[in-house]
């Protein structure tokens, strides 16, 4: 029974200082910041995410973008040429949607038509266009980032990529980076 006893006590202790040194160490301080990771580079999730985007920025939150895979091509310029690329990266090129103008909805394309009603349709009921939100999301300081990595295999340069204020080529580290200390993460 003593044996026992000495057990438990023994047990109650290792587990206090664990407590005291798990309570002692240093948290990660989640900052008012949102990070969304765009994947997509179809018209209605574009969309999606730069209500988000802005709309965090209006409450007043940090708010970053990672584009990412085919979210990449919405951020190429189309008054933009660039030469030097291999095969691939002009495939690529010619093949997707360059800049935000380009792209079309997930579902319901029909062969362009739903993208044209959309559009037409956002434009009756006064809702900005993706233009439009980029450069709102610019003016309320919305940060960019690019992943190097998806420019890199589909041949996209740093060149042909838009104007925009602070636009940060990196890495999925820098993107880790921010969303660690961030409240909300989003993958669209």
């Amino acid at each position: 029974m003593k044996e026992q006893e000495g057990k438990e006590r023994g047990l109650e202790k290792e587990f206090a200082q664990l407590k005291r040194q798990v309570e002692s160490m240093p948290k990660a301080a989640q900052e008012n910041k949102i990070v969304l990771i765009c994947f997509s580079g179809d018209l209605d999730k574009a969309l999606a995410a730069f209500v988000i985007a802005t709309g965090a920025a209006a409450m007043g939150m940090d708010v970053v973008m990672f584009f990412t895979f085919w979210g990449t091509p919405l951020l190429r310029d189309k008054e933009k040429k660039v030469g030097g690329k291999d095969l691939m990266g002009r495939m690529f090129g010619a093949m997707l949607p360059k800049g935000l103008s380009k792209v079309k909805l997930s579902q319901m394309n029909m062969g362009g038509m739903g993208t044209a009603m959309m559009k037409a349709l956002m434009k009756k009921k006064n809702i900005a266009s993706l233009e439009e939100m980029l450069q709102l999301a610019a003016e309320m300081d919305v940060r960019i980032f690019i992943c190097e990595m998806s420019m890199d295999l589909m041949g996209f340069k740093r060149e042909e990529m838009i104007d925009y204020p602070n636009l940060i080529f990196c890495g999925v580290a820098k993107m880790l980076e921010e969303a660690q200390s961030s409240k909300v993460q989003f993958f669209i």
